[in-house]
């Protein structure tokens, strides 16, 4: 049950992302910095959620630095000049960076403690 439930939470944080992200297409500048704090929000709530397992806590942080870069690089396209763009990218690489460490790091050693056991 309440798997379900986080999952129907994070299929709205989808709703939610492409809602700012159209607003960011349609260069509706209000409405689209209306959108950032409901998707940044989702976004940490579920990476909250999610934390006691690994594989959902990486990704999800991953996705939340994403979604900060993404709102980042929105408002610098608004109202900057697009001057946030450098600024964007370490966040995209923060996610990155969560990734790699999950994929090289948490899951091989997961794999080898599973495979001890047994």
């Amino acid at each position: 049950m309440i798997e379900t439930k986080l999952r129907e939470y994070e299929n709205l944080h989808i709703v939610l992302w492409l809602l700012k992200d159209t607003c960011w297409l349609m260069e509706w500048r209000l409405e689209g910095v209306f959108m950032i704090m409901p998707t940044v929000a989702a976004a940490f709530h579920i990476t909250w959620l999610g934390r006691k397992n690994t594989a959902d806590l990486f990704h999800n942080l991953a996705v939340s630095s994403w979604i900060c870069g993404n709102a980042l690089w929105m408002i610098g396209e608004f109202f900057f000049d697009d001057t946030f763009r450098p600024f964007a990218r370490i966040f995209f690489g923060i996610g990155f960076v969560f990734l790699g460490i999950y994929y090289f790091g948490v899951l091989p050693r997961e794999k080898r403690l599973r495979r001890s056991e047994l």
